[in-house]
Order: structure tokens, then C-alpha cells, then sequence
């Protein structure tokens, strides 16, 4: 029987083409998106055509992740792995945005993982298995100028992914970061913008670096046509089907330059992490109960 996957954020680049590529392989999955309606109506149309299921789901919303949850396992009849990869970007001088605006990044990036760990959680337990994978970024490991609230939120996500790794080992679930590259999609177009204009002044001619940045390096990674978001959804299915167990706590997706040294970081860290929890006699939480 073909395992069941659950997909946030199914009306993006990396969710509609990760449920047409685990679709094409013969899961079944269902995507959720805030509205099938409006922008998404084309997406949410092509996505059921090819035999994705298609179930609304706000995750700054509790009940609405909770039902969202409900329904989908109701439909799937049972569920195997989830891909959190509902994402909000952010792109501007960091002291331009209010506490409010990088609370609605947190509410998506961070607090909408939460809200979905809490409701798929409980059911993983009960059945002693399961599969968590994680949208992050190569900016989740590295700060880059004009996008350090979404960094923050990345940074958030890792360290949430770190610590349901260690308390889930025991019942057999596994939780697994995926970490691209910048990709030419339209997230890059709809990142947040600070709401606070009137220190502008201060920073001079640097109030237009954030936006020429961004235009920048999205002509940049353009001319590299492996840096496709595809790359990703195919990052997602070959995780999908590594044993379970066997899958790697990061995997790096990226094609400008980005890939050897987040490696070696994350080689590093890992060293680390290793060193300081056998250190603490818990090292025994690094690896997963296949029972």
C-alpha cells in the first residue's frame, strides 16, 4: 500500500511540485493551501486534476490546522509523512519592521510548524512511526543582509527540528530539514516588506540596497538552470523513499555555491551535537527506534 503524505503550502513552487512529483510516484497526498480560491484557483485545479487531494488549511489558524489535520487523515485514511513546508519570506532593513511584522513571518514560518506538530503528532505516537520533513533554507544556517527576519525565523525552525529529532527518536519518528538555495520562484516577489518607512531617512541611499539585492540575485541564480525548484521536490521524493531510518538529518539543495560550505557547517554541527549529548549521557536520542 502506497504511503500517505500530507503537504503545506501546496500552492507554491516547492509544495505543487512536490505533490505532482510524489503523486507521479504513487503516494498519496493530499496538499493544503489558506484558499483554493483567487490566486491559488489555477494551482488548486492542476494539483486535483493529477489526483492531488486538496484540503484548506490556515496555519496561523489553530482550529484550522487541527481541522485541516482531521480531515486529511480522514481522507488519506491514515498518514505517513508530513511536509511542513508552508513558508512566508521577508525582505527589508531589519530596524524597518515593527514586532507586528516579523510576528506575521514567526506566525507562518515558526508558530504554523508548532501548530502543525501538535496536531499530527499524537496520531505518529499512536502508530509508533512516522515522517517529519522540514522547509528551511541555506539562510537558516547563514545570515545574509536585508533578509535577517526571514533568517530568524529559519534559524527558529532548525532549532525546533533539532529538538523534536531528540524527544521523537523514541517512538520511531523521524524529522528531517531540507535546506535550499535561493530559487527563482514567485515567493521571491511576494517576501513582506517592513511597515515602518519613517526612519528611512537615517539609512541614507541604503533604503534601496534591499530591493536591488534581491532583483540582483534572483537575475543571478536564473542563469543556472540546475537552481530550479524542482531540484527541491526531487530533494522531497528521494527522501521519501530512503529506508526508514536511513534519511539524513539535512539535506542541501543548492547550485550557486552555497552546498559544500553548508555541508561542512552542518558536518560540524553535527560533530558537535554528538560530542555535547554523550557528554550529557543522552546520546542515545541521535538515533531513531525502528521497532
Amino acid at each position: 500500500m502506497s504511503q500517505k503524505v500530507l503537504v503545506t503550502g501546496a500552492s507554491g513552487a516547492f509544495g505543487s511540485l512536490s505533490c505532482k512529483s510524489l503523486v507521479e510516484k504513487g503516494y498519496q497526498v493530499v496538499g493544503t493551501m489558506r484558499s483554493t480560491k483567487g490566486k491559488n484557483e489555477a494551482i488548486a485545479q492542476e494539483l486535483q486534476e493529477i489526483g492531488v487531494t486538496l484540503v484548506e488549511m490556515d496555519v496561523t489558524n489553530e482550529t484550522s490546522v487541527n481541522e485541516a489535520v482531521e480531515k486529511s487523515i480522514e481522507v488519506l485514511g491514515g498518514l505517513d509523512i508530513v511536509f511542513n513546508n508552508a513558508g512566508l519570506g521577508a525582505n527589508g532593513i531589519q530596524e524597518m519592521f515593527t514586532a507586528e511584522d516579523m510576528r506575521r513571518v514567526f506566525e507562518v514560518n515558526v508558530f504554523g510548524v508548532q501548530r502543525l506538530m501538535r496536531a499530527v503528532l499524537p496520531h505518529f505516537r499512536k502508530q509508533g512511526k512516522g515522517t517529519i520533513l522540514h522547509t528551511s533554507s541555506c539562510i537558516g544556517r547563514v545570515t545574509t543582509p536585508f533578509l535577517g527576519i526571514y533568517c530568524a525565523s529559519k534559524y527558529a525552525l532548525e532549532s525546533l527540528a533539532e529538538g523534536y529529532r531528540a524527544e521523537l527518536s523514541g517512538f520511531g519518528i523521524e524529522s528531517c530539514i531540507i535546506e535550499p538555495g535561493g530559487m527563482p520562484t514567485a515567493f521571491m516577489g511576494g517576501m513582506l516588506r517592513p511597515s515602518d518607512e519613517t526612519r528611512n531617512e537615517g539609512y541614507g541611499d541604503m533604503v534601496h540596497a534591499p530591493d536591488a539585492s534581491l532583483k540582483g540575485y534572483v537575475d543571478y541564480i536564473k542563469t543556472n538552470p540546475q537552481q530550479s525548484p524542482q531540484a527541491v521536490a526531487d530533494a522531497v521524493v528521494a527522501l521519501v523513499e530512503m529506508p526508514h531510518g536511513e534519511k539524513p538529518f539535512r539535506t542541501v539543495v543548492d547550485f550557486m555555491g552555497l552546498r559544500e560550505p553548508i555541508e561542512n557547517y552542518n558536518k560540524s554541527l553535527h560533530q558537535t551535537t554528538q560530542q555535547i549529548y554523550t557528554a550529557n549521557g543522552v546520546d542515545n536520542l541521535l538515533s531513531l527506534n525502528k521497532n
